[in-house]
């Protein structure tokens, strides 16, 4: 009889370190989880950041070129003929 009740005993250690292994592999992978999270948050961060400085970029570049600047005089040209485009298919519309 005590040759099983050591088996029981030992089976019952095992079975107690799995489900304290199971609980701390359980708490690893929330915080791992949560890291994720946080660092999702941030590149969404950078990215509406950096599409921030690239609208900013392109309005300085049509900027240099009406002051003056050869570089991106045909972008700019582009971009104004676009916007009487715009402007005068918006008349049509509230003329009619």
């Amino acid at each position: 009889m005590s040759k099983i009740e050591e088996i029981v005993d030992a089976l019952e250690n095992k079975i107690s370190k799995v489900l304290h292994k199971q609980e701390v592999l359980k708490q690893t992978n929330a915080k791992l989880s949560q890291q994720i999270e946080e660092q999702q948050q941030k590149l969404l961060k950078q990215q509406e950041e950096i599409a921030s400085w690239v609208d900013k970029y392109e309005t300085l570049k049509i900027a240099n070129s009406m002051l003056g600047s050869d570089d991106n005089k045909r972008e700019t040209k582009l971009k104004i003929n676009a916007l009487i485009r715009e402007i005068d298919h918006c008349i049509g519309q509230l003329s009619e």
